[in-house]
C-alpha cells in the first residue's frame, strides 16, 4: 500500500493534515465519483470539509460503507475511506464481491495488515481495485492542536474500561488500548513526529498504551522517519491518565467552545440542541456545526470568557442596530435575542453571528436555571483553595438552600471528597446523607466513593493539590456594561499545565514518567521541540483551551479517547460502578 505520511516532513495542524489527505483522496479519482466511508471515518471527513465543499469536488455521493444501498451506478468510480478495522474490511470484502460502482480506489486510514489485503484481493474478482493506499487520518481532528480518539463506540465498556481497567473484561479493556494506541499512532504520523515516548508512573493503561506506541515506531523505523528540527530535541509523548486529573471534567466552564460542550454537549465540534430543550431561531436546527475551521466568530472568540463573549456578540449587534438606525435599548442577552428575531435581515447579513447569540440566549437560560453560577465559585473554591471548613460549609449550604440538579450536587460532593479524602471522611459521610436526604438515589451517592476509590491519591501520579496557580480576574467584575454577564473568577488550572511545563524544561522526573521502549540518548529531553499529550480516559475543552493559549514555550498538541464534560465523567463512573466486579 502507497504511504501518505512521507511527503513533506513540516509540522501541519491536524485539520489541515485531514483536509489535504481527503483532497488528495478526492482529486486523484477524477471526473464524478462516490464516496464511500465507515462509522471512524466519517467523522474525519466531517470535520475536514463541509458537505457543500465535499459536492464541489465533483463528488455525486457520500455514503457509508454496508447501509443497505444497492443501486447499481457502474459508471461512476468509488473512493473508498476506511479504518482498516476487522468490521470495515469485512463490509470491504461484500462490496467487491457484489460491485455497485465501475471502479473501486481503497484509502485507509491507519496501517492495514498483508493478510487483510490478500483477503480483499481474493474478493476483488472482477480486478476493479485500481489502488490501495495508507493515509493516515484514524483520529478525530476535533481543532489544530486537539484530536479525540473515540472508544465509546466499542463494545465493553469505552471511557470506563479505561477508567477502572481491572474491573473490566480484558478482552474489552484490551480492544480500548488498541483502539487508543492504533489512533494515538496515526495522529503522529499525521503530525509527522517520531517522539520520545513517556507515561505516568501510577497508570497500567497509560504504560500499555505508551508501550504499544513504542514498539510501532521500533518495528517500523522507516515510516516514523521523522527528524526533530535543527537545534532542538526531540518532540516527546506524554501518556496521561485522566485518574490523574478527576477534577478538571467536575468542574464548571466558563470559556465558550468548553461551556457549550458543558452546557448543551457536543460531539465531534457538533451540538445536540435537542438535549435541553433549546428554543433558538427554527433555522438552527437540532443539531449545529460548531468548528473553528468554519466559523469565523467562533474561531476568534471559542476561548473568550463569558463576560467578553457577551460584549463581543453586543458589538456586533450594535453595529447592525447603528445601520438600522434602531434606538432599541440592548443592555442584556435577552435584549440581543429579541433584536435578532425582529431583523431576519440580521441573520442573512451577519452570517454566524446570530447563531452565536441564539447560543449565548441558551447558555444564559441553562445557567440561571442550574444556579451554576454559585455551584462554580464553591467548585472553584473546592479545586483552588485550602480551608476545609468552609469549603464543608459551602457545599452543605448549597445542597440545602438551592434547588440543584442531581448532577450539580454529586459534583460538589466529589470535589469535596477528593479534596478532603484523608482529613474530611466524616464531613464527607455527613455531604452524603445530606445529598440522600435531598433526593439523590442511594446509587448515585455511591459514585462518590467510586471516585475516590479510582481517582484518589493512592491512584495518582503528582500532587494534584500541591501548587497551583492563580489567575483570572475578580467574580464581580461585569463586561463592558452588558448586564447580567460576569467575568468569573477562573482560578483552576489543568494538571496537564505543569506536565506540559516539565517537560519542555526537561524536569519530568523519571519515576513519575518513565521512558516506553529503550531509554533516550542523554539530554535528548532537555528542551523537547514538541510536547504532544495524550489523556487516556479522555481529553477536555479546558485542557484544550490551556494548550492552545500557552503554544510560546514550545508546541504543544492535544489528544485523548474521547472529549469529556462533566456529564460523561459521571456517566463512565455509573458503568463503573455498576460493573459486575465493582468495589462494595
Amino acid at each position: 500500500a502507497a504511504r501518505a505520511a512521507r511527503r513533506g516532513r513540516a509540522a501541519m495542524g491536524l485539520v489541515r493534515a485531514a483536509r489535504e489527505f481527503v483532497r488528495r483522496m478526492i482529486s486523484d479519482a477524477e471526473g464524478m465519483k462516490v464516496l464511500l466511508v465507515d462509522k471512524s471515518t466519517v467523522m474525519t471527513v466531517s470535520a475536514a470539509y463541509s458537505q457543500s465543499e465535499i459536492l464541489q469536488q465533483e463528488v455525486f455521493l457520500v455514503e457509508q460503507l454496508g447501509d443497505g444501498s444497492e443501486e447499481e451506478m457502474r459508471h461512476m468510480k468509488a473512493v473508498v475511506f476506511v479504518r482498516p478495522s476487522r468490521q470495515s474490511i469485512n463490509l470491504l470484502k461484500a462490496a467487491l464481491r457484489n460491485p455497485r460502482f465501475g471502479e473501486y480506489t481503497l484509502y485507509f486510514s491507519n496501517v492495514v495488515n498483508e493478510s487483510d489485503l490478500q483477503e480483499l484481493a481474493d474478493a476483488d474478482e472482477g480486478e476493479l481495485v485500481t489502488g490501495v493506499h495508507e493515509y493516515f487520518a484514524d483520529f478525530s481532528p476535533l481543532d489544530e492542536l486537539h484530536f479525540a480518539v473515540t472508544t465509546s463506540s466499542l463494545s465493553g465498556g469505552g471511557t470506563a474500561a479505561l477508567l477502572a481497567p481491572s474491573q473490566w473484561d480484558p478482552n474489552a479493556s484490551q480492544l480500548c488500548v488498541e483502539r487508543a494506541t492504533s489512533g494515538l499512532c496515526a495522529a503522529l504520523l499525521a503530525l509527522k513526529r517520531r517522539p520520545i515516548v513517556r507515561y505516568a508512573s501510577q497508570s497500567e493503561t497509560a504504560r500499555r498504551v505508551a508501550s504499544g506506541v513504542a514498539r510501532a515506531i521500533e518495528s517500523d523505523p522507516v515510516l516514523y522517519d521523522f527528524r526533530a528540527p535543527a537545534g532542538s530535541g526531540a518532540p516527546v509523548l506524554l501518556v496521561l491518565d485522566r485518574r490523574d486529573d478527576p477534577v478538571t471534567p467536575l468542574l464548571s466552564q466558563w470559556t465558550y467552545q468548553a461551556m457549550l460542550h458543558e452546557v448543551i454537549g457536543m460531539e465531534n465540534n457538533t451540538l445536540d440542541l435537542k438535549k435541553v430543550g433549546a428554543s433558538g431561531p427554527k433555522e438552527l436546527g437540532a443539531q449545529l456545526l460548531v468548528a473553528a475551521s468554519s466559523d469565523d466568530f467562533f474561531r476568534s472568540n471559542m476561548y473568550e470568557n463569558y463576560g467578553d463573549l457577551g460584549a463581543n456578540v453586543k458589538t456586533l449587534v450594535d453595529e447592525f442596530q447603528s445601520k438600522t438606525k434602531s434606538n432599541q435599548n440592548i443592555s442584556s442577552i435577552e435584549d440581543m435575542q429579541r433584536f435578532v428575531d425582529s431583523y431576519p435581515e440580521f441573520r442573512k447579513l451577519s452570517g454566524n453571528v446570530s447563531k452565536h447569540v441564539a447560543l449565548m440566549s441558551e447558555l444564559s437560560r441553562l445557567i440561571d436555571e442550574r444556579h451554576l453560577m454559585a455551584v462554580s465559585q464553591q467548585e472553584q473554591e473546592l479545586a483552588c483553595s485550602d480551608g476545609q471548613s468552609a469549603a464543608y460549609e459551602g457545599v452543605l449550604s448549597l445542597l440545602s438552600t438551592h434547588n440543584l440538579r442531581e448532577q450539580e450536587k454529586l459534583r460538589l460532593v466529589m470535589l469535596f471528597g477528593l479534596r478532603y479524602e484523608r482529613s474530611g471522611s466524616a464531613q464527607l459521610r455527613s455531604l452524603l446523607e445530606r445529598l440522600e436526604e435531598t433526593g439523590v438515589p442511594r446509587r448515585r451517592c455511591g459514585l462518590v466513593r467510586t471516585l475516590v476509590q479510582i481517582a484518589g491519591a493512592a491512584q495518582r501520579t503528582g500532587d494534584l493539590y500541591g501548587d497551583k496557580s492563580f489567575f483570572g480576574r475578580a467574580a464581580g467584575s461585569v463586561a463592558r456594561g452588558l448586564r447580567g454577564v460576569d467575568n468569573v473568577y477562573t482560578q483552576h488550572v489543568p494538571a496537564l499545565a505543569g506536565h506540559v511545563d516539565g517537560a519542555r524544561k526537561g524536569k519530568l522526573k523519571e519515576t513519575e514518567f518513565p521512558f516506553a521502549g529503550a531509554a533516550p540518548p542523554a539530554g535528548a529531553t532537555e528542551r523537547p521541540s514538541e510536547v504532544i499529550v495524550f489523556i487516556v480516559g479522555g481529553s477536555t475543552y479546558e485542557e484544550a483551551r490551556w494548550v492552545a493559549t500557552n503554544q510560546q514555550g514550545g508546541r504543544c498538541v492535544l489528544g485523548g479517547t474521547g472529549v469529556l464534560n462533566s456529564q460523561d465523567f459521571l456517566a463512565a463512573l455509573d458503568e463503573v460502578s455498576a460493573s459486575e466486579q465493582c468495589y462494595n
